[in-house]
């Protein structure tokens, strides 16, 4: 088989049988178009016959292009997956590329806000505006939940069940979970949908969509984008925050008040602890600089 016909075996498994987002499909296809290039022109090979050596070649040649680590580290996750997928249809009974070394990451820790910090942006909006009340709504939301902004976007009026205080929630690879959500976010929520959006002309596809823009149209990513940086601004916040630091400040705060990691794990979908893992770190942080403000003999 040519590498055209495998890599649209190869996206159709990533769609289909993985759930994959769009935006990760495409990044899959795009490192495996570099690698079917680079067999194609630069070393003729078939996809059947790669080794181990062709594949460092590969990876060697591209380094000169992706001086960036982290691309490096993806390109080498994208050629990885591609021949598992090959494995799993009996294609081949080999993984030459199961030796590859990833390019060592530094750990970016996230940035976070204080629970200060969540109050006076919280405060800052003018509950007198409609608009004002459908976004307290919405960061009382992603703070209480700790939802990703797709998440946020295409919650439905249906997913809510305000009596037992819980969202369901359609997360990466179309997952569900049940993320638990407090009383103060229900409240604003129970404002905003029975004060303001229940006023509103309301396009039929979005009928159950909870969060809308004033046509009546479920909100974009790039919407709560600018609803949070505008916010933030308004409150006096400097930091470069996005709807993300809440979910990370809302994992952050948890774990420095003693919660279960693998509960967090599950409000956050994340599908490997090792992600999870990172606000331990977070924490160990916060605990230093608590030790070296307070301790004694630090002063």
């Amino acid at each position: 088989m040519d590498w055209h016909s495998l890599a649209k075996g190869f996206e159709s498994y990533l769609r289909l049988e993985k759930g994959l987002s769009k935006n990760s499909i495409e990044a899959y296809k795009h490192d495996l178009a570099r690698m079917s290039d680079f067999f194609t022109e630069v070393k003729p090979i078939k996809a059947l016959s790669v080794s181990y050596p062709d594949l460092t070649d590969f990876v060697h040649h591209s380094a000169k292009s992706t001086p960036n680590p982290r691309s490096r580290a993806r390109l080498i996750s994208g050629v990885k997956a591609f021949f598992r997928y090959l494995i799993m249809e009996d294609l081949r009974d080999d993984n030459p590329a199961e030796l590859l070394e990833t390019p060592r990451l530094p750990q970016k820790l996230p940035d976070t806000l204080s629970k200060e910090e969540i109050n006076q942006i919280l405060n800052s909006i003018d509950l007198s505006e409609p608009s004002g009340t459908r976004n307290r709504a919405i960061l009382e939301t992603l703070y209480a939940s700790g939802l990703r902004v797709s998440e946020l976007v295409n919650l439905k009026i249906s997913m809510i069940y305000e009596d037992e205080g819980f969202l369901r929630v359609i997360g990466k690879g179309n997952k569900e979970r049940l993320v638990p959500i407090g009383k103060e976010a229900l409240k604003f929520i129970k404002i905003y949908r029975d004060e303001i959006r229940s006023h509103m002309t309301v396009k039929k596809e979005h009928s159950d969509t909870l969060f809308l823009n004033r046509r009546g149209s479920g909100l974009s990513r790039v919407s709560v984008f600018t609803i949070v940086k505008d916010t933030a601004r308004t409150a006096g916040i400097t930091k470069n925050i996005s709807p993300h630091t809440f979910r990370h400040s809302f994992a952050t705060h948890l774990v420095e008040n003693g919660a279960d990691l693998r509960a967090v794990q599950e409000m956050l979908g994340h599908e490997s602890i090792t992600t999870t893992e990172i606000y331990t770190h977070l924490d160990r942080t916060y605990l230093r600089d608590t030790v070296l403000l307070y301790h004694p003999r630090n002063n």
